[in-house]
């Protein structure tokens, strides 16, 4: 089973960059497809950005041209930079993993990592 690990978030002030990354496990990081959701305080979860085995990617408009989606296949490790962050981008950001192509269904989404929490302040 693909084990996902997250780390890189923090506390930043707004217009500050972070990037996280997640580092997984397993055999079947090389055929999946990798996402980043974050989830705010009341708020359902949201998929943020996703990048398919081939490098395909997918981003929410609120993060178009702020936040890049990565992934290095040597490492098995997946990225998110975020730049000009706003109030708005704070969440706990998660790591989810899926095999095969990138769809936007967030229950297609089987492993995930912890979570690591983003705050930007105002």
């Amino acid at each position: 089973q693909v084990q996902l690990i997250e780390s890189g978030g923090g506390l930043v002030q707004t217009g500050g960059s972070l990037r996280l990354s997640c580092a997984a496990s397993a055999r079947t990081f090389s055929r999946s497809t990798m996402g980043w959701f974050r989830q705010a305080p009341g708020k359902e979860r949201e998929i943020v950005a996703a990048i398919s085995w081939t490098g395909y990617t997918y981003y929410t408009d609120s993060v178009k041209g702020r936040f890049t989606i990565s992934r290095d296949n040597t490492k098995n490790t997946v990225y998110l930079q975020m730049n000009s962050l706003k109030p708005e981008d704070t969440a706990v950001y998660y790591c989810a993993a899926k095999p095969g192509t990138l769809v936007l269904h967030i229950p297609a989404y089987d492993t995930w990592g912890q979570g690591t929490q983003v705050t930007v302040s105002s």
